[in-house]
């Protein structure tokens, strides 16, 4: 028998507050768990002796094992009670971190890695599906801004509370720091959440689940492993052909449903795809810069680890100052001039940062991440908003799931595609002659091991070779991106529909679509 708590009892009962508390300090700890990781990287690459392909499986391992279980995962909220499954993932995702924390080789850090996003699916959806029954409307939108603001804000304080942890403990502190928050969350979510669902929701498509995972899975290896192995490697071309054919049987399947989880049929409102096209792009950038960034401004500047973390602070001010403004100006101007201004100014960011040489110092590189900030915010959060305002009422619930993990996959696709840009310029640029073969493998590997290798063999040559091949490789990242960003704002200026939202298709949407994305890079 299950016992359904009312929520006019819920809504009466001041310990609502102190619940969303809870929730505010479990998307806090998911907010700069990712920007924690992007600065523990070079420290893990030099202690764990992590190649730049095993780094980006740290970042990726996360993101794939998220973006395809969210959905699956709010529904198993709604079927079997979101607190409960809310719990279950705040339990994930501390087993996770207490693995990684332990890990003591790098496949198991990435095994650990991927133990959290299965955590973090659980708890992103479900964290905001138990606003209703804790709130009034008139409150409900009071506690949406509290709990998009702790999310935004884990943004700066990842690279600050990552950097202060490296400096001060060994790297496995930077998972540590999540046990006691996911402690409290649970406590807290035991004693003041109350227990809900629908069992009107659809059943979970445990063979949709698996051909989503195992499709970008798939794709993102290769993807990964090619600038090592060579785009024409079999291995390489039959990860990338059997991606492709999962993916694409993942899409057939869907079609054909009733009631999909992925409603691909959304992708046939003009509004809808743009919008999403754009969001999609911001997470590709975002999560491939923070990515390359660390090991620049580490390596390659000198910076220690909390130095590389304030380093990082003005794109992410630039970011979240952006995004605070950005509705007002969209309310003036329109979400076309503002989308694809925003993604203008991403891509001059873009462009402007690839005339980064290894001696141009931290002054130039801080204002290019100050523009790129401000592209950031002023083009995600209108088109984030645009694309569910141009969804019919009835299918903003599907829309939302869909652009959800869209964002994801960009994030993933950015990590790997622009991590093995980098490291392909990287390898082909790096002087290694005169050093011993097993030396200059190893100095191949990454930035970090090249200046390992040089501290060893006394070679000032390596030091200044691999600067200049790691920002070289950096350019060419930014470059594309740059490129991306004109081409997806012309789309966006061309065809990106400009009137105004209708207040029935604006009704109470999803709540974790429109605040600053927390999940950058994840």
């Amino acid at each position: 028998m299950v016992t359904v708590t009312q929520p006019d009892a819920v809504r009466s009962d001041p310990r609502r507050w102190w619940a969303l508390a809870a929730l505010v300090a479990s998307m806090l700890t998911l907010g700069f768990d990712t920007t924690i990781l992007n600065v523990a990287l070079p420290t893990m690459a030099a202690q764990l002796g992590a190649t730049t392909g095993q780094q980006q499986w740290m970042a990726d391992a996360y993101v794939i094992v998220f973006a395809a279980l969210m959905l699956p995962a709010g529904l198993l909220g709604d079927r079997f009670g979101r607190r409960r499954m809310l719990v279950a993932g705040l339990g994930v995702f501390l087993a996770g971190s207490v693995a990684g924390a332990l890990a003591d080789d790098v496949n198991w850090v990435i095994a650990a890695r991927t133990v959290m996003g299965f955590g973090a699916a659980l708890i992103t959806p479900l964290a905001f599906s138990v606003l209703p029954s804790l709130f009034e409307p008139a409150e409900r939108t009071k506690a949406v801004g509290i709990i998009s603001a702790g999310s935004a804000l884990g943004l700066p304080l990842g690279p600050i509370i990552g950097g202060w942890l490296l400096d001060h403990f060994w790297w496995g502190s930077v998972f540590l720091v999540n046990v006691p928050m996911a402690a409290i969350g649970i406590a807290a979510c035991l004693f003041l959440l109350p227990e809900t669902r629908d069992p009107a929701s659809p059943r979970v498509d445990a063979l949709s689940t698996v051909l989503t995972a195992a499709g970008l899975g798939a794709l993102i290896y290769a993807i990964i492993e090619a600038p090592g192995r060579g785009w024409a490697n079999p291995l390489v071309l039959s990860m990338l052909g059997g991606g492709a054919l999962l993916l694409a049987a993942l899409v057939l399947r869907e079609r054909r449903m009733e009631r999909p989880m992925l409603d691909m049929a959304l992708l046939r409102h003009r509004g809808f795809l743009l919008n999403t096209l754009a969001a999609t792009l911001v997470m590709f950038v975002l999560s491939g810069l923070l990515f390359v960034l660390p090991p620049y401004l580490q390596a390659v500047l000198g910076n220690d680890a909390l130095g590389t973390g304030l380093r990082l602070l003005p794109m992410m001010g630039g970011l979240l100052v952006a995004a605070r403004v950005a509705q007002p100006i969209v309310a003036r101007l329109g979400a076309r001039a503002v989308v694809s201004g925003g993604l203008v100014v991403l891509a001059f960011a873009a462009l402007l940062g690839s005339r980064t040489t290894a001696g141009s110092g931290y002054g130039f590189t801080a204002l290019w991440l100050s523009i790129t900030g401000f592209g950031f915010g002023f083009s995600v959060v209108p088109s984030m908003d645009g694309a569910l305002g141009a969804l019919p009422r009835d299918r903003a619930g599907s829309g939302s799931g869909l652009l959800m993990t869209l964002r994801q996959v960009g994030a993933a696709v950015g990590i790997a595609l622009l991590g093995s840009l980098l490291a392909s310029a990287y390898r082909d640029r790096l002087d290694v002659s005169g050093l011993p073969a097993k030396a200059a493998d190893t100095a191949g590997e990454s930035v970090v091991a090249a200046h390992l290798v040089a501290g060893r063999t006394g070679s000032a040559h390596l030091v200044a070779s691999a600067n200049s091949a790691y920002v070289h490789g950096m350019g060419l990242v930014l470059l594309v991106c740059g490129v991306a960003a004109v081409v997806t704002a012309l789309l966006a200026a061309a065809l990106l529909p400009n009137a105004p939202v209708p207040p029935a298709a604006k009704e109470d949407p999803d709540p974790a679509m429109t605040t600053v994305p927390a999940d950058a890079g994840q």
